[in-house]
């Protein structure tokens, strides 16, 4: 599969992989498995929207920032493998820096869930998923995703 093009038939393409803000590497492969590092909605070195999501920021506009972080994950594994050897995304985690209260961390983890499902479908794109709502994020981002590729 080409990925790539995939991502340009949806209206995206692959970013260049963020540089690590601290002392980790942005993906790890061991074996057949890929594990990114939690990924931030940077677009051109910057969080387009920050803030708590309830908040600052709406669910509808944390769900595409969770499909930024998502599309950086991706360029994160693309740095130990190429994205066209995904067999499988086997797990996400999807972090919502919510205001006191906020319950709609499902929804917003939809981003990165959404747009795998249109990638690779209902097979290989559909995950073991957790959506949890935190404090606080790094950078005031209302979202962070990290992600387990399996590889062919």
């Amino acid at each position: 599969m080409d990925v790539r093009a995939k991502l340009k038939e949806l209206g995206h393409e692959l970013p260049v992989a963020s540089k690590p803000l601290a002392a980790y590497v942005p993906a790890s492969k061991t074996g057949k498995l890929v594990f990114t590092a939690g990924q931030l909605p940077m677009v051109d070195g910057a969080i387009p929207f920050t803030g708590k999501v309830g908040g600052e920021v709406t669910q509808e506009q944390a769900k595409e920032m969770a499909q930024v972080c998502a599309l950086n994950a991706m360029a994160a594994l693309n740095l130990v493998d190429d994205v066209d050897n995904v067999a499988k995304v086997v797990r996400i985690v999807c972090y919502v820096n919510g205001v006191p209260g906020f319950i709609n961390a499902p929804f917003v983890a939809n981003g990165a869930s959404e747009l795998f499902m249109a990638i690779w479908g209902e097979d290989a794109g559909v995950a073991a998923r957790s959506a949890i709502g935190v404090a606080e994020l790094p950078l005031n981002s209302p979202v962070e995703v990290e992600l387990t590729f399996e590889l062919k």
